[in-house]
């Protein structure tokens, strides 16, 4: 006994240091040896130190190294924002923008005469429960704050002042009090929690939307009382046959659903101008009964739909869709080819079909999952997209025949105020949604690991999204981006966000020239015109 007492501690050390060694040396044979690596062949072990700092890179930067104005997507000031808006229900700041004023630009053009707060067209007869937080003490490793129950005002827009889906075309048009709603997130793409959080927190702001995306309608869809606006991808997902062909019957029930305000035909979305995507690791058991598709296989839905190859028939498919529907049919899609857009308007002009809304989604905007080429260089973004679409319908006499929804990284009152400015009627916001119930931009939404359970179908990542929480932060997002809108609309001196219009936005290049919305568009069309002169001149040659 006495000899292992003696020997024992010499035995203790000898292993904690060997045990090391001997794993060191391992994985230095184990990257010497390996061939898929060169720099681990080349620099055993120091070699992993760059795939180290290659993994965090993303978190380093997001929180460390890039500054307020850099991080993309969205800045982190930009997210910070966001994250205000739905936990504090504020939107002040202090000592002065962060904006680069040298960059160009659209700005609002002020009144020298702003309307004063008594002058607003504003309904806010009604007041809304919900909770904000309210900080005690923040210091450097702490911050102390507490969540209370609060009434505060929802900025609906006048009953007179309200955007009308629809109307004089349906029999159940859909009348909306405020500018701003849910962009498609489909359920899958997002988790229940994430979705049920989105409905109940829409539900408690009212004057407002939740487009339900190409996934079909869940219950956690329905469960917050939110107005739906039920979107129809090439998939056909909710409206489908077990074959996969549209079903008419299925159809016919989601329109008998109350809280189904509207369709949406998806033809195309910003970051991805192809079929839906969804992996397989995301497909329950639950999301394949709703979409009847099989559980745990990767879905990818056709790039358009294959009974309608042209705006005649498209356009005969949503009329029938009212008809029997008896609610506004609108369509999504994304600007790149400007003739065939004019060739769309030249078709609702002379035939007087067409949809009650098209949804413009800008090539900038998001996705659960798409890729590189398709997210980066297809497709115009929504500054451009706008103001092609309002123009062309103004000059072919049918914009007031349809409604304009503008989406695209607009996530904040004045991007919203600009995009109405541009012709928009309604803007819609997904990822703005996401921030509001937890997201952190770790932009691996197509991998089923989101860290805070919002994009992802996994049962124990959606344990951290706490409805109950979250919720009251989407009703405090909608309700502070209304109450910026009309902010915006008292300085440009008109009384409602409705009155927006293209002479209250200029736009300043990196020189400090100003041009009006209306300039910019003729210059467009000039080249346009340019080009086609070229190409006419190239092919009598």
């Amino acid at each position: 006994m006495g000899k292992i007492t003696k020997y024992l501690p010499s035995a203790i050390l000898g292993s904690t240091v060997a045990a090391p060694l001997a794993y060191i040396a391992y994985i230095y044979q184990k990257d010497n040896h390996q061939k898929q690596h060169a720099v681990l062949r080349n620099f055993p072990l120091l070699g992993r130190v760059r795939y180290m700092a290659e993994h965090i890179g993303p978190e380093l930067r997001q929180y460390l190294f890039s500054g307020d104005n850099e991080g993309l997507p969205f800045s982190r000031i930009q997210y910070q924002d966001v994250v205000k808006a739905g936990k504090y229900n504020e939107r002040l700041i202090g000592f002065g923008s962060n904006r680069n004023f040298v960059e160009d630009g659209f700005y609002i053009r002020n009144s020298l005469f702003p309307k004063l707060r008594t002058e607003l067209k504003v309904d806010n007869s009604q007041k809304i429960t919900t909770y904000q937080y309210v900080v005690d003490n923040e210091g450097l490793l702490s911050r102390r704050e507490h969540r209370e129950e609060v009434l505060t005002d929802p900025y609906y827009l006048r009953d007179e002042d309200a955007v009308v889906l629809g109307e004089g075309h349906c029999r159940q048009p859909f009348r909306i009090k405020g500018k701003v709603g849910m962009s498609a997130m489909s359920y899958g793409a997002l988790g229940e929690n994430a979705i049920t959080a989105l409905s109940k927190g829409l539900g408690v702001a009212g004057g407002t939307w939740m487009n339900t995306g190409e996934g079909g309608i869940s219950d956690h869809h329905l469960v917050g009382g939110a107005d739906l606006i039920m979107q129809i991808g090439p998939g056909l997902f909710g409206v489908r046959t077990a074959g996969g062909e549209f079903s008419w019957e299925a159809f016919k029930e989601k329109a008998e659903m109350e809280q189904i305000k509207a369709f949406e035909i998806k033809l195309a979305q910003g970051a991805k101008t192809r079929g839906g995507h969804l992996e397989g690791n995301k497909v329950t058991e639950e999301i394949a009964r709703i979409r009847l598709i099989e559980p745990g296989k990767t879905v990818n839905s056709p790039n358009r739909f294959t009974e309608y190859d042209s705006f005649e028939k498209l356009f005969d498919f949503i009329e029938e869709l009212r008809e029997v529907g008896g609610k506004p049919v609108g369509m999504k899609i994304v600007v790149g080819d400007v003739e065939g857009l004019e060739e769309m308007v030249q078709i609702m002009k002379d035939s007087g079909k067409g949809p009650d809304f098209i949804t413009i989604d800008g090539g900038e905007g998001g996705t659960g999952a798409t890729y590189q080429e398709l997210a980066d260089s297809v497709g115009l973004p929504i500054m451009t997209a706008l103001p092609i679409v309002d123009e062309l319908l103004r000059q072919y006499g049918v914009r007031d025949r349809v409604k304009l929804i503008a989406s695209g990284k607009l996530i904040t009152p004045d991007k919203i105020a600009i995009a109405l400015s541009m012709g928009a009627d309604l803007v819609n916001i997904a990822r703005g949604f996401m921030i509001s119930v937890g997201c952190i931009m770790a932009e691996v939404c197509h991998t089923n690991t989101c860290p805070v359970g919002v994009a992802t179908t996994d049962p124990d990542l959606q344990d951290g999204l706490v409805v109950n929480e979250k919720m009251y932060r989407v009703a405090n997002y909608v309700m502070s981006l209304r109450a910026g809108l009309f902010n915006i609309a008292a300085a440009a001196g008109v009384e409602s966000p409705t009155m927006l219009e293209r002479k209250h936005l200029t736009h300043k290049d990196i020189q400090g020239r100003i041009s009006s919305v209306g300039s910019m568009i003729h210059k467009i069309e000039q080249e346009e015109k340019k080009e086609k002169d070229v190409e006419d001149l190239s092919a009598k040659r």
